[in-house]
């Protein structure tokens, strides 16, 4: 027997037109759910066919069931939102959920197979392989962790955090597409540790696709094969042949679409440009192109052709990925060559071209068969602060970095200690560091480990977030940030680097916290900081804004409780150097209280909606009850009057 939350809601009858009017509709969103849905697969290209297949053919039960049934909405959960207000868009999801849910299934034998298990007739493409965009490292792991869970938990997971729905809402769909146990799939759900937002990825977008050839090396074999069972088809075997010169089944590069003289002499290795060791002593400029060619084998002509080839036209069995507003097209010259030479188990090669630092790696020993990776990261406008240094290898030993030829020195900080004295990291005489740990592995946030490069009369402080240029680290209020130094700032830090995590493969230039405000606590309960965390990224646009409250703790490194949170909001940066938040805190003797801060502009503070309050200054104190949740504005000192971020 189901509990009553597991039980399908009552239902209304919606026709075939209705149907295909929600298909049409949301047909991007169903078939991003299908595809979320559906098993791990040797194929992406597959999963897509497959996806859309789900979508167009949940049309087909509402057409042979002339009117089906589906549930009435019981309330309005959220502005916008399509399970609710339409029940036909309901029904559909409903529909592909039913049919991912039986693709998932452990197969058993059967003298004539399910139609969900038979690939889909159409859509389908014939000589493309129509794959998403790649998404980072963050999307790489939740990929993990959804190929580790079961057919029901995908679901659960794909419902809660893409449609939004409350976990007694997930219940019932699963319940009503066949799944026996609902809760057990809420739970194991529970331990994916990646979050919902990045279920929104172009990574998982099947409608948003990039054509690529398919396994033309695997077509030539069965072309062989084929030409072996007749000689009459001789002349059409030879008509396969393809153009390219050095392309073939040892080859990680696709085959050539065009002949391009501009583009071809861009693969040249002899084109490249390489930067003397001491150039940067005498340049005007400070940043990545000045950075001398390095590494042991800067002389490999097949390896440095291997890598521009793969970056002109990478191949099926290449591990592509990019930083968020990142093209990833072929160089539109000769580019810059930082570094190629050997990294733990793999050759590593560095190119620039001015927007673009690329990342190539193979085996040492240039096995095709273990494919190889390209990166791709935008670093254009970088400047001395941001060029400081690559990665230059991710291992599981840790992460190795390429220091710029100005650092003079590398040391490690763990950002979580802030007592504790660095240590220091070594470096090869290329400039390459020892292996250090990812400061975000594991599931907890014990230690974060950043480095702190010397160079000039400047120690800036760098971190990894999964790509290839590590973000600064900085302090202090918006338009003037400086490096972290001091023991209050490091102290912030300490309390703010869990937060980083939220930032991960976003493309993030360089990190700032603000400590904007200082109150002292009601009932003598200490003196708590206000901060403002930006993270600026390099496209410009996609910047986080995070305000913490410190309050006093017994441990030094306790992390603070999150205020607000924005995207693409201009407060703490240069543009709108000010900020307002508030939280609603306990005093140590049980009594509640709305506590607020703003920036150095605001003149008066206000609350209303349950608690009523206002107060002249920039901070503001006031007795409240549990769980409300008050509006809170103030007025600046030119008058005008703003809102808190939220």
């Amino acid at each position: 027997m189901r509990l009553p939350s597991e039980l399908p809601p009552p239902v209304a009858p919606v026709d075939a037109e209705q149907a295909e009017a929600a298909l049409v509709e949301h047909y991007p969103r169903l078939v991003r759910i299908g595809y979320l849905l559906l098993p791990p697969s040797p194929s992406r290209a597959r999963r897509v066919f497959a996806a859309h297949a789900l979508a167009q053919r949940s049309l087909q039960a509402a057409h042979r069931a002339g009117a089906a049934a589906v549930p009435l909405p019981r309330r309005a959960r959220r502005p916008g939102r399509t399970d609710d207000a339409d029940p036909a868009y309901t029904y559909v999801r409903r529909q592909v959920l039913r049919r991912a849910l039986a693709a998932g299934r452990a197969r058993r034998f059967r003298p004539w197979p399910r139609r969900a298990a038979l690939p889909p007739a159409l859509p389908s493409a014939w000589g493309l392989r129509l794959l998403p965009h790649p998404g980072g490292a963050g999307e790489l792991a939740l990929e993990r962790e959804l190929a580790a869970l079961t057919a029901p938990a995908r679901a659960a997971f794909v419902l809660r955090g893409l449609e939004e729905l409350a976990d007694g809402d997930v219940r019932r769909e699963l319940a009503a597409a066949g799944v026996a146990d609902p809760h057990a799939a809420l739970t194991e759900a529970d331990g994916v540790r990646a979050g919902y937002a990045l279920l929104g990825s172009p990574e998982f977008d099947p409608c948003s696709l990039q054509a690529r050839p398919p396994d033309l090396p695997g077509r030539r074999r069965r072309a062989r094969t084929a030409l072996a069972a007749g000689a009459a088809l001789l002349v059409c075997g030879a008509l396969l042949g393809l153009p390219g010169d050095g392309w073939g089944h040892a080859s990680r590069s696709a085959p050539l679409y065009a002949r391009n003289p501009a583009s071809e002499a861009a693969l040249d290795p002899g084109a490249l440009r390489r930067v003397p060791a001491s150039y940067w002593l005498r340049s005007p400029r400070t940043d990545f192109t000045v950075w001398p060619t390095r590494g042991d084998r800067t002389g490999d002509t097949r390896l440095l052709r291997r890598a521009l080839e793969v970056w002109a036209r990478p191949g099926a069995g290449v591990r592509t990925s990019a930083t968020p507003g990142t093209p990833t097209g072929p160089p539109m010259g000769a580019p810059q060559l930082l570094y190629a030479g050997e990294v733990g188990e793999s050759a590593v090669v560095l190119f620039h071209d001015g927007l673009r630092v690329v990342r190539y790696a193979e085996p040492r020993n240039a096995d095709p068969a273990l494919g190889a990776a390209l990166d791709f990261a935008r670093v254009d406008g970088a400047d001395e602060a941001s060029s400081g240094a690559l990665v230059v290898a991710r291992t599981g030993d840790g992460v190795r970095y390429l220091t710029a030829p100005w650092v003079r020195g590398a040391k490690v900080r763990d950002l979580r200690a802030p007592d504790r004295a660095p240590r220091p990291l070594h470096r090869s005489p290329d400039g390459v560091t020892g292996p250090l740990a990812d400061p975000a592995a594991g599931s907890g946030c014990r230690s974060w480990e950043a480095v702190e490069l010397a160079g000039g009369s400047s120690v800036r402080l760098v971190t990894d977030l999964g790509e290839l240029a590590p973000a600064r680290l900085t302090s202090g209020a918006p338009g003037s940030p400086h490096d972290v130094t001091g023991r209050a700032e490091r102290e912030s830090w300490a309390r703010t680097a869990c937060l980083l995590r939220e930032v991960r493969s976003h493309g993030v230039r360089s990190v700032n916290s603000w400590a904007y405000a200082r109150q002292a606590l009601p009932e003598d309960g200490g003196t708590a900081h206000w901060l403002c965390t930006r993270a600026e990224t390099w496209r410009g646009s996609g910047s986080r804004v995070v305000v913490q409250f410190q309050a006093p703790s017994a441990r030094p490194a306790a992390p603070g409780a999150v205020a607000a949170r924005a995207e693409d909001a201009p407060e703490c940066g240069a543009r709108v150097p000010r900020v307002l938040a508030g939280v609603l805190w306990q005093s140590p003797g049980g009594r509640w209280y709305v506590l607020a801060a703003g920036s150095g502009q605001f003149a008066s503070l206000s609350t209303s909606g349950g608690v009523a309050g206002t107060v002249r200054g920039r901070l503001l104190a006031v007795p409240a009850a549990e769980g409300v949740r008050p509006r809170l504005d103030g007025r600046l000192k030119d008058g005008s009057r703003v809102g808190a971020l939220h």
